[in-house]
């Protein structure tokens, strides 16, 4: 017999954050849309910086004077993104990257023109565009521009970028089932994916939906920070779901859209892809559990890049400790400071027990404490007061505080005078550091603070999982490892392996959520698609949960 559908709809999107929304605004345009979302929506979107990378001449650009072109953004970016994705998906990314942002602007995200003069992992609540990720680092490669746009609002921004975007959908059509939790994918006979096999709390008690729906928001910003407190706090939210949920099948008539976020909240399989993760904070919600990809695999999707992680450990702000060197334990340098974070993060990741440090002396440090309130916000200026103070040694000489720190002297001496030399002849810097950022480290006492990787909580290394379900690059189809497709599937955001999947800037991950998102929503309300599937026993794949 064929079970019932117990909902219907033409285009099914799991997930609510940027990509889900962004998928349903545009799937909506020309089919009926159901959004499912475990919580109440948002996800990774609405607790991030709401930050979108974004160039070749947007308005906020322009309003600031900055020259930019989509060939620059694209030169730029083939050195970040690797062979993530096939080179015209990148041009076809920058070329459309302007009219992106002014699709968001349009659908209510509100950015502002006010730009960053200095090095910053995140603007000040005074400036809401800045060079995001490591443009100055690639100026041999293309003209440096400052691209992160960050959504307009105090504080972190992501609850302004995602808000509207929520609302676009719901104004659009599209129909949002919350406190719903899909957890296997249905096929037909023929292996098209026909619909989603969910557990809702809807008609579950008024006080279960109101303490599931409390409980979860109380337990995302501790986790944020401290991710046992965050665990913790979530364990009735996963109880009410076990106690109180009860089964729903909702069919798809054209596709399905897989939204889901990554997989950072899943330690069996971060232990697995991605090791060397172990004592970072994870950037994400208990909804980046990894279940998206896991829904595909089981129906025979591909995936790519698992491995690929982001591992943040920023030097600035204060900025002036971009002038220091950052060097590993035998007094080598790591890389050139004035990368992006997550470049510096993957460099202290494969150094010797992860264990990095940033020589500075007495004028660079008394800069940097000088800037402390001028360029953070509260959480940056914890971090920086921690690292400036307790983890931080000092001494003399530079021989002297090598010992202090465990770090071998001979190496850093060396590694010293090699930075003095090639400055005072006017040679490159040895580890590439851009000239104007070079700084002499001449005047005592000096000082070595601990940028290694390991737990910390008043001084984490965020990490963010990059990888996902292998896609094509014109629908976001979700591929077989054979290369077909899998008919009626398609996935999007951290879900899916798109422009941010080999390495990360701050803003990459959002603007591909939107990129991708409304490339998934358009194709699979665009598929025609048989009568609706009903008329054949659905082939249920084995539940991961």
């Amino acid at each position: 017999m064929t079970e019932p559908w117990d909902e219907s709809a033409d285009v099914v999107v799991v997930g609510f954050g940027a990509a889900g929304a962004c998928a349903a605004i545009e799937a909506a345009a020309g089919a009926r849309v159901l959004v499912l979302d475990r919580f109440a929506g948002g996800g990774a979107t609405a607790v991030s910086g709401g930050v979108v990378y974004a160039g070749g001449g947007t308005r906020q650009q322009r309003e600031a004077g900055i020259e930019d072109s989509a060939q620059a953004m694209a030169d730029y970016l083939s050195q970040e993104v690797g062979d993530a994705v096939a080179p015209q998906t990148l041009r076809r990314f920058c070329t459309q990257s302007a009219d992106m942002l002014t699709w968001l602007e349009e659908r209510g995200v509100p950015f502002d023109a006010r730009l960053c003069p200095y090095e910053t992992s995140y603007p000040t609540n005074r400036h809401y565009l800045y060079r995001s990720g490591s443009e100055h680092s690639f100026a041999h490669v293309a003209a440096p521009a400052p691209r992160g746009h960050r959504a307009y609002a105090r504080g972190t921004s992501g609850r302004a970028l995602y808000a509207p975007l929520a609302e676009a959908a719901r104004a659009a059509g599209a129909d949002v089932l919350l406190q719903t939790r899909a957890h296997r994918l249905i096929t037909g006979d023929d292996g098209r994916v026909t619909g989603v096999a969910c557990r809702t709390l809807r008609g579950a008690p008024a006080w279960v939906r109101f303490g599931h729906r409390v409980l979860h928001r109380w337990s995302v910003k501790p986790g944020m920070y401290v991710p046992a407190l965050g665990r913790a706090l979530h364990r009735p939210v996963a109880w009410l779901e076990r106690r109180y949920s009860r089964p729903v099948r909702i069919g798809a008539r054209t596709g399905v859209v897989l939204a889901a976020g990554g997989f950072v909240h899943d330690a069996e399989m971060l232990r697995h892809h991605a090791p060397d993760c172990r004592g970072t904070l994870p950037l994400g919600t208990a909804g980046d559990d990894g279940s998206g990809i896991r829904m595909g695999t089981e129906v025979g999707a591909a995936t790519g890049n698992l491995d690929r992680v982001s591992v943040w450990r920023f030097l600035a702000p204060p900025s002036a400790l971009v002038g220091g060197l950052l060097v590993d334990r035998d007094g080598r340098r790591v890389c050139d400071e004035s990368r992006y974070g997550a470049a510096i993060g993957d460099a202290v990741v494969r150094c010797p027990q992860r264990r990095a440090w940033l020589l500075v002396d007495a004028a660079l440090l008394a800069e940097a404490h000088q800037q402390l309130r001028e360029q953070t916000l509260w959480f940056q200026r914890v971090q920086a007061r921690w690292l400036l103070h307790v983890d931080r040694v000092g001494a003399p000489t530079v021989e002297r505080v090598a010992r202090r720190a465990g770090v071998d002297p001979a190496g850093l001496a060396a590694t010293v005078a090699a930075y003095h030399d090639a400055a005072a002849g006017g040679r490159s810097d040895p580890a590439g550091k851009p000239a104007g950022l070079v700084r002499p480290l001449t005047r005592p006492p000096y000082s070595l603070i601990d940028f290694s990787v390991r737990a910390r909580p008043a001084a984490p290394a965020p990490v963010l999982t990059l990888g996902g379900l292998r896609v094509d690059e014109q629908t976001g189809q979700v591929l077989r490892v054979d290369g077909r497709e899998v008919p009626g599937l398609y996935a999007a955001g951290r879900t899916a392996v798109g422009i941010c999947s080999h390495s990360y800037v701050s803003g990459l991950s959002l603007a591909d959520c939107v990129f991708s998102g409304r490339r998934a929503g358009r194709s699979a309300a665009n598929r025609t698609g048989s009568a609706f599937p009903g008329a054949s026993e659905p082939r249920a794949g084995r539940d991961p949960c």
